[in-house]
């Protein structure tokens, strides 16, 4: 019996690092929300299928193995293995570390249970001739270690469940004592970028508290109420994600928003919305939920916006750039490498006024409007409005310019729709110097998402010098929507690992380099 534990170590080892890819991948899937991680297992029967341990049906031939023997091939074995698995996660290039969160730990407590259920049994009942069959099947087990994971998840769901309730309650709770007027803000894109300006241009006159990074979830908003917001903030500026209709209003459930925000509606998470309409009428969620004293702002530029018709008799304003019938317009914009100069005027002031920001690209001019018309509707005077405009900062990944060296990035990571997409090509446009794109194209644009990214291609070619596509299949209809266009193919390079495109850029360059990062899928992506 000594040898046979002994001999499940290395097992053990390694069912460690293959529950980690398991529980990293449920993590990036919101934890299996409305089955995104059981979807994603679907798609990617490589990953998951041909791993490294596929050749656990040899475990088998320990059947016709002298007994003695039998715990040392078990053991040598998942040595073998371990050690393979743990060389190649050293190398593999992880964008979004696991965050072990107090969630993470108590789902591999749940695994550690399911695992001592099958080993236990085993050992109190060891018999040498049965040593075989149950590295077999744990063999086995370990193998569909992904579906071990769901099965977890699906275990603690009644806990999680409790743990939200609670934390929900107490995010309530001290939302109602503090009285702090919510401003919500969702779209397709742009949420983030959007959440950050009319941060920086209210902080001017308010104390404006904004939800952290991407925290932009129900889970992600209880998590900012209760450990980030305090009593001297003057306004909650919050972030609002979906990925299906009906999530909004959970949301807005939760936060009860006074003013909302749409920044663009478009074609993102068309695959779990279903259709555009989905799309639409779940960002007009919020709209419907503001109370009648409040309003909402809109963007008078997006069909999907100006043709919707709200159910709902909140007061909503208009910003626009081509519209002229709107309550807030930009003209005469001048768009530079280093920034933007445009004018505004207010549909109830004759007036004419000059803005100024070191933002780049035309759509962030939508942005720093809708914040421009908040601003102006709750007080801030036209002095205030061109301060904070001018002092609205970069915004991280999201055509953010900065030096790598001697390279000169503009990081667009955090893109991945077909308009900023196309913005951002305008802004590498721009630049004077070789003009390179790393990119490894759109994602969950459903059934469009081939011919948004062959289109993208097409576009590329008008902009980029060279171009470095990451990873083969993903990218394929870029690289086709490249060729459809007569564009240049030997300046076309995929690679497999976006850290190679660096040295590449560096070997290919001939003058001042521009390299724009457009897009930067999160692990579940690899190839």
């Amino acid at each position: 019996m000594s040898l046979f534990i002994v001999s499940l170590l290395p097992f053990i080892c390694f069912t460690v690092l293959k529950m980690k890819k398991g529980i990293h991948m449920l993590q990036q899937n919101y934890y299996d929300e409305s089955e995104r991680y059981f979807l994603w297992i679907l798609k990617n029967p490589k990953k998951v299928f041909l791993d490294i341990d596929i050749f656990f049906p040899l475990l088998g031939l320990l059947l016709f193995i002298k007994a003695e023997f039998v715990n040392i091939a078990f053991a040598l074995f998942y040595t073998v293995l371990f050690t393979e698995e743990y060389s190649r996660m050293k190398k593999e290039q992880v964008k979004k570390p696991l965050v072990v969160t107090a969630r993470v730990k108590r789902l591999m407590v749940t695994l550690l249970v399911i695992y001592l259920i099958m080993i236990v049994p085993m050992v109190i009942v060891y018999y040498s001739y049965h040593a075989a069959i149950s590295y077999l099947f744990l063999g086995f087990m370990t193998y569909i270690s992904y579906f071990v994971v769901k099965l977890a998840n699906f275990i603690n769901k009644p806990v999680e469940k409790c743990v939200y309730l609670h934390y929900r309650r107490l995010a309530i709770k001290k939302m109602d004592a503090m009285q702090i007027p919510v401003i919500g803000i969702t779209g397709s894109y742009g949420k983030t970028s959007s959440k950050n300006v009319i941060h920086d241009i209210l902080n001017t006159k308010y104390n404006a508290f904004i939800s952290p990074k991407n925290f932009n979830t129900p889970y992600g908003l209880i998590n900012s109420i209760n450990n980030y917001l305090d009593k001297f903030e003057d306004y909650f500026i919050a972030e609002m994600g979906a990925f299906k209709r009906g999530e909004i209003n959970t949301t807005c459930k939760l936060m009860k928003p006074k003013y909302g925000v749409i920044t663009t509606i478009g074609k993102a998470h068309l695959e779990s919305f279903g259709s555009q309409e989905n799309i639409q009428k779940g960002k007009f969620e919020l709209i419907e939920s503001l109370p009648s004293d409040g309003f909402g702002i809109l963007n008078g530029d997006d069909p999907l916006q100006t043709s919707y018709k709200i159910n709902n008799d909140v007061k909503v304003y208009y910003v626009g750039i081509d519209n002229e019938d709107v309550d807030c317009r930009a003209y005469d914009i001048k768009l530079t490498s280093k920034g933007s100069e445009f004018k505004v005027r207010f549909k109830d002031d004759d007036n004419e006024y000059t803005f100024q920001t070191r933002l780049l690209g035309k759509h962030n001019i939508y942005n720093i409007l809708e914040g421009i018309l908040l601003g102006y509707k709750l007080g801030l005077s036209i002095e205030d409005l061109k301060r904070g405009v001018s002092r609205i900062g970069v915004i991280e990944h999201r055509l953010e310019l900065k030096k790598a060296g001697d390279l000169n990035i503009i990081d667009d990571a955090y893109n991945s729709n077909p308009v900023g997409a196309r913005m951002a090509l305008e802004v590498l446009g721009m630049m004077d110097g070789d003009k390179f794109i790393v990119t490894p194209g759109m994602i969950e644009l459903g059934d469009n998402q081939y011919d948004e990214n062959f289109k993208f291609g097409k576009a590329i070619s008008k902009y980029a010098d060279y171009v470095i596509l990451v990873g083969k299949e993903q990218t394929k209809p870029i690289y086709e929507g490249l060729e459809e266009a007569k564009y240049d193919m030997d300046k076309v390079t995929v690679l497999n690992d976006v850290r190679d495109a660096f040295p590449l850029v560096r070997s290919l360059k001939k003058n001042e380099a521009y390299v724009l990062l457009e897009n930067d899928l999160p692990d579940l992506f690899n190839e």
